[in-house]
C-alpha cells in the first residue's frame, strides 16, 4: 500500500506544471507579484491552444526562475478575459509590474519563447566587467552587440541603450566601460562591435563588424545593426525567420543541426556562400540563408520539394512579393548548379513555381473550381463581378457552407457578369493580394477594380449573398426565381 501511494504521489509530482494558472479571483493580486512575466490567455476546445500547449509548457520549465509564464481559461475567467481584450485564441500578453506591456508577437515553440524572453528580461544591455563576461556572451548561439565605452555617463553610451531598448526584441545587447576589454579591442574611448555567432564563422566574410560612423546615434546604431547582423548567408530559425522574410530571399533547405552536426551544417552552408558571395560583389540584391528541411517541412512543401530526398540541399527563392522559384537541378558540391539558377534569375529567365491542382476539364458547374493556374484567367476577368471562396476540404464550416454556396451559383447561373468561384487554398498558391488565414476565407472581386479585392465578411446564408451582391455588383444582378409551375424567370 505504501509502495502504491509513493508511485501515486511520484505520478502527481510528474504531471506538475510550470506553468502558472490565474483565474478571475487572483489575476489582479498575483499578476503584481512578477516584475516580468508572460501569460497566455486560452480556451480548452482551441485547437491552436492544443499546439502550442506542450511548447509553452517546455518554456516556462526552461525558464523557471528567469521569466515566469502564466495561463487563464477565458471560458473559465471571462471577466479578465474581457477586461484585457480577449478576442481570439491563444492570445498572448507581455506584463510588467502588474500592468499590461503589451502582446507578445514571438516565435510560438519553446526556443523561440525562451530566446525572445530571456532577451525581454532585466536590461536591454547586459554590463560586462571581465574577460570570461565577454567570453561567455559572445559565445551564445545567436549575434552579440557590443558597445564600449570609456565613460558611462557618455552620451555615446546613452544612445547605445536607446538602440538596445528598441532593439531588445530581436537582438542581444551588452556593454562595457572596462579599460582592460576596450585595450583587448583596440579602442580608445568608444565603440560599438557586432560578433556574428561564433558557429558561423567562416572564410568569406570577418566574423565581427565594427561601427564606422563619426557620431553615435541612435538611429545609426539601428542602422549598422540591421544592415550587418545576419552576413552573407544565416542559420533560418523559428526565432529569426520573421526577420529575414518579406524581402528577396534564397533558402538552401538540408539536415541543418549546429548542436550535433556543425562541420556538416557548414560544409554546405559554405558552398552557398561562395556562390553567393560571387553574385553580392557583382553588386547582385538577394538575401540568403540556409534552414533545416524537417523544422521549415511546410515550406519545402510549398515548394513542390521532397524533404525527404537526400542529403543534398533543395534551394528555393521567395520574393518579397511571393513569388517563389525552384532549383529543378540537382545542387553539386562544386556549386555549379546554384550558379546557373541564380544566373537564370537574375536574367529573368525563370518559370514562377505555383503550388496548383490540374485545371478542371470540365468547369461548366454553377460553381466555378479555381486552382493556381486557372485564377488569373477567371478572377482577373476585367469583365467580372467575381466571389471566391478559399476553402480547405477538411473544414467544417466550408463543408456547411457548401450546399449554400452551390444554391447561390445555382441562382446567379444565368447573370452573364457574376461568377461564384471557389479554391482549395491547401492545394494551391493563394495569389496576392488575398490573405487567408482560416477557412472559409470569402472575397468579392469587382469588375474594373482586381487590385483591390473585399473580404467578405457577411452572413453565410444565400439570401445574405444575394443581398450583398445586389449592393456591390458592377451590374443589376439576375437572379433566378423558382415559381409554382416549375418555370423560371429573371428578376
Amino acid at each position: 500500500m505504501l509502495r502504491l501511494i509513493f508511485l501515486v504521489a511520484l505520478a502527481g509530482f510528474s504531471r506538475a506544471s510550470d506553468v502558472l494558472e490565474f483565474t478571475d479571483d487572483d489575476f489582479e493580486t498575483r499578476i503584481g507579484s512578477h516584475d516580468f512575466i508572460l501569460v497566455e490567455f486560452f480556451a480548452p476546445w482551441c485547437g491552436h491552444c492544443k499546439r502550442l500547449a506542450p511548447e509553452y509548457e517546455a518554456a516556462a520549465t526552461r525558464l523557471k526562475g528567469i521569466v515566469a509564464l502564466a495561463k487563464v481559461d477565458c471560458t473559465a475567467n471571462s471577466n479578465t478575459c474581457s477586461k484585457y481584450g480577449v478576442s481570439g485564441y491563444p492570445t498572448l500578453k507581455i506584463f510588467r509590474d502588474g500592468e499590461e506591456s503589451g502582446p507578445y508577437d514571438g516565435p510560438r515553440s519553446a526556443d523561440g519563447i525562451v530566446s525572445f524572453l530571456k532577451k525581454q528580461a532585466g536590461p536591454a544591455s547586459v554590463e560586462l566587467k571581465t574577460d570570461a563576461d565577454f567570453e561567455k556572451f559572445v559565445a551564445d548561439k545567436d549575434a552579440s552587440v557590443i558597445g564600449f565605452f570609456a565613460d558611462d555617463k557618455s552620451t555615446a553610451q546613452a544612445e547605445f541603450q536607446k538602440a538596445a531598448s528598441a532593439l531588445r526584441d530581436n537582438y542581444r545587447f551588452a556593454h562595457t566601460n572596462s579599460e582592460d576589454l576596450l585595450k583587448s579591442h583596440n579602442i580608445d574611448e568608444e565603440g560599438v562591435i557586432l560578433f556574428r555567432p561564433q558557429r558561423l564563422n567562416n572564410k568569406f566574410e570577418d566574423g565581427s563588424v565594427k561601427f564606422g560612423e563619426d557620431k553615435f546615434t541612435n538611429n545609426k546604431i539601428k542602422s549598422f545593426i540591421q544592415d550587418n547582423i545576419f552576413g552573407i548567408c544565416p542559420h533560418m530559425t523559428d526565432d529569426n525567420k520573421d526577420q529575414l522574410r518579406g524581402k528577396d530571399l534564397l533558402v538552401a533547405y538540408y539536415d541543418v543541426d549546429y548542436e550535433k552536426n556543425p562541420k556538416g551544417s557548414n560544409y554546405w552552408r559554405n558552398r552557398v556562400m561562395k556562390v553567393a558571395k560571387s553574385f553580392l560583389d557583382q553588386g547582385k540584391k538577394l538575401n540568403f540563408a540556409v534552414a533545416n528541411k524537417n523544422q521549415f517541412n511546410h515550406e519545402v512543401s510549398e515548394f513542390g520539394l521532397d524533404g525527404s530526398s537526400g542529403e543534398l540541399p533543395l534551394v528555393a527563392i521567395r520574393s518579397a512579393k511571393g513569388d517563389k522559384y525552384v532549383m529543378s537541378e540537382e545542387f553539386s558540391r562544386d556549386g555549379k548548379a546554384l550558379e546557373r539558377f541564380l544566373q537564370d534569375y537574375f536574367d529573368g529567365k525563370l518559370k514562377r513555381y505555383l503550388k496548383s491542382e490540374a485545371i478542371p476539364e470540365n468547369n461548366d458547374g454553377p460553381v466555378k473550381v479555381l486552382v493556381a493556374e486557372n485564377f488569373d484567367s477567371i478572377v482577373n476577368d476585367d469583365s467580372k463581378d467575381v466571389l471566391i471562396e478559399f476553402y480547405a476540404p477538411w473544414c467544417g464550416h466550408c463543408k456547411s457552407l457548401e450546399p449554400k454556396y452551390v444554391e447561390l451559383g445555382e441562382k446567379l447561373a444565368d447573370d452573364p457578369n457574376v461568377v461564384i468561384a471557389k479554391m482549395d487554398a491547401t492545394a494551391n498558391d493563394v495569389p496576392s493580394p488575398y490573405e487567408v488565414s482560416g477557412f472559409p476565407t470569402i472575397y468579392f472581386s469587382p469588375a474594373g477594380r482586381k487590385s483591390n479585392p473585399k473580404k467578405y465578411e457577411g452572413g453565410r446564408e444565400v439570401n445574405d449573398f444575394i443581398s450583398y451582391l445586389k449592393k456591390e455588383a458592377t451590374n443589376p444582378l439576375v437572379v433566378q426565381k423558382k415559381k409554382k409551375d416549375g418555370d423560371k424567370s429573371e428578376l
